[in-house]
């Protein structure tokens, strides 16, 4: 639905409609606890988004449609660039071309799916997904490979993987408690970090919504995190260094509040 408007209307049209669509579903509410957020929420266990995220899965699985984010799919092809930018940058400088990567709350592959093309180029590949349970049992059961695999936790992957970058794309925002979260990560060491379409803003302090997904996605709610930029960065600062960062053209929620990526690197 968003394509074919995107086709027939120019930008200033468009960007009105996603303001619109920010007042109705998107982001809203500035709540002190995540307790309380949850209660206006549906949350993420959910047995109606499982059934369209793994339908979807299959769809791409069977070269039906390019990938899918959030069980909606994608016909046609749309790299992440930027990102992939990234991870051929690391794979070049690493030990015989290799990609290792945890890519956490990845879904059943939306990203690697997305940039499988490019990706498949590189001459050592090994994406595994953390996830919650159902989708690690799905994964394994219909979608493992020789490159693509499913774990339970960090720690059981880090167990049989020398995983040489950890990403993050559009989730941390999702978590309860993200600055324990990862604190935990940081003792790993792993010597990437990267954080993919990551809200923030400029506030001086952190937000807690809820966010609405518009119905044609599927009907669900759940509370996020909107970072105060400066208080993420500085988490960072003792361990790992900041190469760059750059803004995501993916999605519009506001003049307020952005969507950006940062890429960090191990000190050590």
């Amino acid at each position: 639905m968003i394509k074919f408007i995107k086709l027939i209307l120019p930008p200033i049209f468009l960007d009105s409609i996603h303001r619109i669509i920010n007042l109705i579903w998107g982001w809203h509410g500035n709540y002190p606890s995540w307790e309380m957020a949850l209660k206006k929420s549906t949350s993420y266990s959910n047995k109606e988004i499982f059934d369209k995220v793994k339908s979807a899965a299959l769809k791409v699985k069977n070269g039906d449609a390019f990938f899918e984010r959030d069980s909606v799919l994608f016909y046609q092809e749309e790299l992440n660039y930027e990102l992939l930018t990234t991870l051929m940058l690391i794979s070049s400088n690493s030990e015989n071309g290799s990609l290792n990567i945890i890519d956490f709350g990845g879904s059943l592959g939306s990203t690697y799916f997305q940039n499988k093309k490019l990706l498949s180029l590189l001459p050592s590949l090994k994406w595994n997904i953390v996830e919650q349970e159902e989708f690690v049992k799905f994964g394994i059961k219909y979608l493992q490979d020789e490159h693509l695999s499913f774990y339970y936790s960090i720690k059981e992957c880090l167990e049989t993987n020398k995983v040489n970058v950890i990403l993050f794309s559009s989730v941390l925002q999702y978590l309860e408690k993200p600055y324990e979260f990862l604190k935990e990560v940081l003792g790993s060491k792993i010597e990437f970090i990267i954080f993919d379409r990551t809200m923030i803003n400029h506030n001086l302090k952190d937000r807690l919504t809820v966010q609405k997904v518009p119905p044609w996605i599927y009907k669900a709610s759940y509370p996020c995190w909107i970072f105060d930029k400066t208080k993420l960065i500085n988490l960072f600062n003792s361990s790992y260094d900041l190469l760059y960062e750059y803004d995501n053209k993916i999605a519009y929620i506001g003049s307020r509040v952005e969507l950006i990526s940062l890429v960090f690197k191990c000190k050590s």
